[in-house]
């Protein structure tokens, strides 16, 4: 058998529950699996199901079936149809093992079967067979979740050399990157984003500017204003930022390009480079708009020297509903506590 698994308790012994209302099976079950396994026992579904909603939720389920009046297959039905009590296996026992009921027993779920009068060596080979299936489910959840976890961590790696990349040819810093991607978190999850959404959110944030990657050097690094022509290519940034991104199958990677896409176009239709108003812009970019704008003001270019963080909220504030989406604004005016604490953490 394989090792200890998270399906065991702290004492070793995997929770089975015995659900029979006749007493002499019950009486030979218990005899047969005390010691072995922590057990516990229930006469009805009602019972049954309130043992399972518990904290000490069985492992396995021996089901016989004149556990109710209704039938057991009411009982397997409603366990298989509840999402905490789904992945429970089931072992349907019963005098008669008819080809009906098998096949109505798979098709609700059940596991395995065991025919009365119940032969001891057989229920023990069964309820070991299942916790072995269960002991292996959970060791290749459990690889899975690692492979998962590491292809994430690449998949980062990769962007955050992506980014590296970006910063040797513009005259921002490292530090914008971290504040603004920060700012962009603070925004999801002032929105009511979920944690889970919300690092994706910080993740993708850091690809906004990747095409600046494609702008030549007379434009990116001009310290003067640029003239008109200059700013239709710098324009470009936006579509260049999102073709070297390109259509990945991650989420990641496809909220990474919307917001390279998407972080200058303006809540009223006025931004760029296609125009798009409201909701139509991309929820991460009407984030990025925000976060992108406020670390700019507050932060000193050859151009210019840096805003207070007071006068910087106060634009925010004064362009939302027309720069900026005025939810997200919202959000992110009433988060200003966070946002001064990465302003400190991260200064230049």
């Amino acid at each position: 058998m394989a090792g200890r698994s998270r399906i065991e308790d702290r004492a070793g012994k995997c929770r089975v529950l015995v659900a029979d209302r006749e007493p002499m099976t019950s009486l030979l079950l218990t005899g047969l699996l005390e010691g072995e396994y922590e057990l516990a026992h229930a006469c009805g579904g009602d019972q049954l199901m309130r043992l399972v909603a518990g904290k000490a939720r069985p492992e396995i389920i021996l089901l016989d079936a004149s556990l109710c009046d209704s039938g057991s297959f009411e009982v397997l039905e409603r366990l298989k149809s509840d999402p905490e009590s789904s992945g429970i296996p089931v072992i349907f026992i019963a005098s008669i093992l008819d080809e009906p009921s098998v096949q109505k027993a798979l098709e609700l779920g059940a596991a395995d079967f065991i025919q009365k009068p119940c032969m001891p060596g057989i229920v023990k080979l069964r309820i070991e067979i299942q916790l072995e299936l269960l002991r292996s489910k959970s060791e290749l959840e459990l690889a899975i979740d690692e492979r998962t976890k590491e292809l994430s961590e690449s998949r980062l790696e990769i962007i955050r050399r992506l980014c590296r990349a970006a910063e040797y040819r513009d005259n921002e810093t490292g530090t914008h990157i971290m504040r603004m991607s920060k700012y962009s978190q603070i925004i999801a999850l002032a929105a009511g984003a979920s944690i889970t959404k919300s690092e994706l959110v910080q993740n993708a944030a850091p690809m906004h500017d990747i095409g600046k990657i494609g702008i030549p050097d007379s434009v990116l690094l001009k310290q003067g204003p640029l003239d008109e022509l200059e700013w239709k290519v710098m324009r470009q940034h936006c579509k260049i930022g999102a073709d070297i991104i390109g259509k990945g199958d991650s989420e990641l990677l496809r909220y990474a390009s919307a917001a390279a896409f998407t972080h200058h176009e303006r809540y009223d239709g006025q931004g760029y480079p296609a125009g798009l108003s409201g909701e139509a812009i991309p929820w991460i970019g009407r984030i990025i708009a925000i976060a992108d704008v406020f670390d700019a003001l507050t932060s000193v270019r050859p151009y210019k020297q840096a805003w207070s963080m007071d006068r910087a909220l106060e634009l925010i504030r004064s362009e939302s509903g027309s720069h900026f989406d005025p939810e997200l604004a919202s959000a992110f005016l009433e988060s200003e506590t966070q946002v001064a604490e990465v302003m400190a953490l991260y200064a230049d």
